[in-house]
């Protein structure tokens, strides 16, 4: 085994540490991991980033099934869209991109360099939302009434996004469980978990049939990472996950910033 990848399997452990710690996040550096230090193509980079969020969620979600914190109803009435969206994006939408999209003098924007720059902004939003945080809404007693029409239209976005950069986009579901469906901060974030797991599993199933998987290697990093996960979830009962957020989203930040200039300059 080379250093390569030994720093791969550290960035692995690193990803499940950050989940466990913080309750999300890691699973954007699974995509940079795998595409800049083990020189995966940015389309597989992608699916095996699918498979690591959906695996590692699971985990998280069913500790939080356990607790009672999943509201199954509000999950339902977001995951659905969600699921349609991103097979459909990693079955038919990510293998009709052209290699070659458009060329502009001497740049040429590639399939790659495209799927790199849209993660790098969403690395950017990622971490702006980690840095200001999400309001709690509280505990209610009221009965929720559902914005059905944004919950469908957010819960596909979301589906199509997740599709084309392989990250499990919970920064844009937590806030929308929390303002759409008025679930307390606590119940958005376990929910959350849950529909990435099953919203990311179903995306790699599109891929499965287009992609040739080096299913070992892609086992024993998701392994590495599930490992990485207990220890954090341990950890974090005694280090405060939210100042960890900030500083984590201010490194997602600077990798963001990183990615969008080593891919077009």
């Amino acid at each position: 085994m080379d250093i390569t990848q030994i720093l791969g399997y550290f960035g692995a452990l690193l990803v499940g540490l950050v989940l466990g710690l913080i309750g999300g996040g890691g699973s954007i550096l699974s995509v940079p991991l795998f595409v800049y230090l083990l020189a995966v193509n940015p389309v597989t980079a992608t699916a095996y980033s699918l498979f690591m969020v959906g695996v590692s969620s699971a985990f998280g979600a069913i500790q939080n099934i356990k607790k009672g914190l999943v509201d199954f109803k509000t999950a339902t009435v977001f995951a659905i869209p969600a699921f349609i969206a991103v097979y459909i994006t990693r079955k038919y939408i990510v293998p009709a991109i052209p290699l070659e999209i458009f060329t502009f003098g001497n740049f040429t924007l590639t399939k790659d360099v495209a799927i790199m720059v849209l993660f790098a902004i969403v690395m950017l939003l990622a971490s702006i939302s980690m840095i200001r945080g999400q309001k709690d809404v509280g505990e209610t007693s009221e009965v929720i009434t559902f914005n059905y029409p944004l919950i469908l239209i957010e819960g596909f976005v979301v589906g199509i996004l997740t599709g084309l950069v392989g990250a499990g986009g919970g920064f844009l579901i937590i806030p929308a469980l929390v303002l759409l469906a008025k679930l307390p901060m606590k119940k958005a974030v376990a929910t959350s978990l849950l529909i990435i797991a099953v919203k990311s599993l179903i995306g790699f199933i599109g891929d499965v049939e287009n992609l040739d998987i080096d299913w070992t290697f892609l086992l024993t990093f998701t392994g590495v990472s599930v490992i990485g996960i207990f220890i954090g979830s341990y950890l974090s009962n005694f280090i405060d996950g939210k100042k960890l957020k900030k500083g984590f989203g201010y490194f997602v930040l600077i990798m963001g910033i990183y990615i969008l200039f080593k891919e077009l300059l």
